[in-house]
């Protein structure tokens, strides 16, 4: 079973702001510095995203379209089912960080990764992982501000206008100067990678801080965090299930489907995180919380999944574009899994 190291980080930085919370000047001088790094990670984001490569990525069509939906679409009616559970089983903050969990767009890094141990279609994961991500950028806060309404953390004309000027005008800003900052991106990847996860350390330390400020950490108990545990193992596995036979059910080959499955049964912590910042505002501390569980569950389920496929008897794979063995078997990944 796999921890993620970075989840490690993530929670010594909530810990950090529980003992150190930000107040007072401090307060208004993490919060701009994680307006800034909220802008900067999305700039990054759109001059690594290769236009080129995502255009190309459209001939396989059919596949890109059923892992849209799943992250799109199916992941919110769970999530929007899951408000049966409230109150009995979830307090409101917490069924409100669960369903925005699942209006957050997919991983890229890890659903590449598992998709290359299970000998599924790579570049298929590479390009609907792309897509997600880039679908979110505009899908994400568009849904949160339907399905969340005030409660999300006042939603307003003015909130859309930061997710705008925060999340939308840097990512174009980068896929505009790409050309001229695309290989001084690529050269320096590890540096900037680095710059990716302290900026989400930031965003993650300015919203505890101000959440155990205002004291809304008494509204957990350890029994409601056991039950948001169960249901979100309880979202996974019918989303796992789900993905499988469901692209069986479509036609696709046992390496798109895995491919399928990867990509569409997981969220990306490196894009919701950011995003809750945005969307929540003080708020987004309990609503990050659902989001962090589901991430480091969805790489212990999936890396187990993952193995047991590579497990599986030899097989011909199905000769579709994306899905050859040679593209299979080049390098496997070793990037990151935050994504």
């Amino acid at each position: 079973m796999p921890i993620d190291p970075y989840i490690v980080l993530l929670l010594g930085t909530v810990g950090l702001a529980a003992l150190l919370p930000a107040r007072g000047a401090a307060a208004h001088v993490a919060s701009g510095a994680s307006t800034t790094a909220i802008a900067f990670l999305f700039f990054l984001y759109g001059a690594r995203l290769s236009t080129r490569e995502a255009l190309e990525g459209l001939r396989h069509w059919r596949l890109h379209t059923t892992v849209l939906l799943c992250t799109f679409v199916l992941f919110p009616v769970f999530g929007l089912a899951a408000r049966a559970l409230e109150p009995t089983l979830l307090t409101h903050p917490l069924y409100q960080g669960l369903l925005f969990l699942t209006l957050v767009p997919s991983t890229i890094q890890s659903s590449i990764a598992f998709t290359s141990i299970a000998r599924g279609n790579v570049p298929a994961a590479i390009c609907a992982g792309s897509f997600s991500s880039l679908a979110g950028i505009l899908i994400t806060p568009l849904l949160a501000a339907a399905l969340l309404g005030n409660s999300g953390g006042g939603f307003s004309a003015d909130s859309l206008m930061k997710i705008v000027l925060q999340l939308l005008v840097p990512f174009l800003a980068g896929q505009l100067l790409r050309r001229w900052i695309g290989g001084f991106i690529t050269r320096h990847k590890k540096v900037l990678g680095l710059v990716d996860r302290g900026s989400i350390l930031l965003v993650v330390y300015t919203a505890f801080s101000e959440g155990m400020t205002q004291g809304i950490w008494h509204q957990v108990s350890p029994a409601r965090l056991g039950g948001l545990v169960v249901v979100e193992a309880a979202l996974l596995a019918l989303m796992l299930l789900l993905t499988w036979y469901g692209g069986k059910a479509l036609g696709f080959g046992r390496a798109d489907r895995i491919a399928i499955q990867f990509a569409g049964s997981k969220k990306s912590l490196a894009s919701g995180l950011p995003m809750a910042g945005v969307l929540f505002g003080a708020h987004a501390s309990l609503a990050v919380l659902p989001l962090m569980l589901f991430h480091q569950m969805q790489l212990m389920v999936c890396a187990v999944i993952a193995k047991r496929r590579a497990r599986d008897p030899e097989e011909v794979l199905d000769a579709v574009p994306g899905a050859s063995a040679a593209h299979v078997v080049q390098g496997q990944p070793q990037d990151r899994v935050l994504r």
